[in-house]
C-alpha cells in the first residue's frame, strides 16, 4: 500500500510569503488599482470608476509602498515632474489617503483663480463654454443634493440625467481637459500662490466640489503638496459601478457602465495657442 504524502507545510508558506511579495512589488512600484469614491473629478471621473494607476512615472518616494507606512524622508527615487495636466494619485498631507486630482502648477508657478477662471503665471488659462454634459442619475450619482438638484432633469427619452454646464480648460502647453463650473463659490476667488520648491499645486476638475490646493490642510485641503506625496499617474479606467450592486450577483451585471471601461486618462494635447 502507498504511503500518503505529507503536506510540506513550510514549502506552502514559503510560496504564499513570495506570491505575496510579488503583489506587494507590483502594487508598489509598478501599478496599482484605484477607485473613485466622489464627484470631485466630474465630468472625467465619475463616482463608481475603477481604474489604474502606474506607480513608476514619477519616481518613488517613502510613500509609495502599499500596505506599510514608512517615515517621510524628503526627495525620490528616480523622481521626475509630472506634466502640467497630469492626473495623479496623491497621498492626503493629513491622514495619507489617497486622493486624485489634476496637476496645474509645478514648483515656481504663480497659480491663481479670478471669478472661477483659472490664472498661470500672470495669463489667464482660456475656458471655453462646451455642450452641458449629461450623466445618467444612479445611486452613485444622483443630483439631489439641494445646490445641483436645478440640474437633475428627464430627457425627451424618458432618461434621468444630472445635465451639468462644462467648460474646457486649455493650458499654455497645449493639454486640455473639461471642468465643471456650476455656481459662485468662495475658492472662485484666491490671491496669487506660488508653489514652493519641492511642492505641487492640485484642484479638482469639478471646481465646485473638490478640496484641493485651493485649501489649506486645517481646512481639509491639499494646500501646497510635497512631491514626496505623489503616488502615481492615472492611465485608465477598466470598468465603472452605478452603485446599485446588492449580495445578489445578477444585479452586478445591470451595475456596470460599459461605455466607461478602459477610458485613457491622459489629457488631450492641441496646438499651444498662438501668441499674441
Amino acid at each position: 500500500m502507498t504511503e500518503k504524502k505529507k503536506t510540506d507545510w513550510v514549502g506552502e508558506l514559503k510560496q504564499l510569503a513570495l506570491l505575496g511579495l510579488i503583489v506587494f512589488g507590483i502594487h508598489s512600484f509598478i501599478a496599482k488599482p484605484f477607485f473613485i469614491p466622489s464627484e470631485s473629478m466630474l465630468p472625467g471621473l465619475v463616482t463608481g470608476d475603477r481604474l489604474i494607476v502606474s506607480k513608476y512615472p514619477y519616481g518613488y518616494s517613502t510613500m509609495s509602498p502599499s500596505w506599510i507606512s514608512l517615515p517621510t524622508v524628503p526627495g525620490r527615487l528616480f523622481g521626475r515632474l509630472p506634466e502640467r495636466g497630469d492626473v495623479v494619485v496623491i497621498k492626503s498631507p493629513i491622514d495619507h489617503v489617497d486622493y486624485i486630482k489634476r496637476l496645474i502648477g509645478l514648483p515656481g508657478d504663480t497659480v491663481e483663480m479670478r471669478d472661477g477662471q483659472l490664472w498661470l503665471n500672470g495669463v489667464a488659462v482660456p475656458k471655453t463654454p462646451l455642450p452641458p454634459v449629461d450623466l445618467v442619475v444612479s445611486p452613485n450619482t444622483d443630483c439631489l443634493d439641494p445646490a445641483v438638484v436645478q440640474y437633475r432633469i428627464v430627457r425627451p427619452d424618458g432618461v434621468t440625467v444630472c445635465r451639468y454646464p462644462r467648460y474646457r480648460e486649455t493650458l499654455p502647453s497645449g493639454v486640455s481637459y473639461d471642468v465643471l463650473d456650476l455656481f459662485p463659490t468662495p475658492q472662485d476667488n484666491t490671491p496669487p500662490m506660488i508653489v514652493p520648491e519641492g511642492h505641487i499645486f492640485l484642484m479638482g476638475d469639478n471646481r465646485d466640489n473638490s478640496e484641493d490646493s485651493r485649501f489649506p490642510a486645517e481646512m481639509g485641503g491639499l494646500a501646497m503638496l510635497p512631491i514626496e506625496n505623489l503616488v502615481g499617474r492615472a492611465e485608465f479606467t477598466t470598468f465603472s459601478l452605478d452603485g446599485s450592486t446588492t449580495l445578489n450577483p445578477l444585479s452586478w451585471w445591470g451595475a456596470l457602465r460599459g461605455d466607461r471601461a478602459f477610458m485613457s486618462l491622459r489629457p488631450q494635447v492641441s496646438a499651444p495657442p498662438a501668441k499674441n
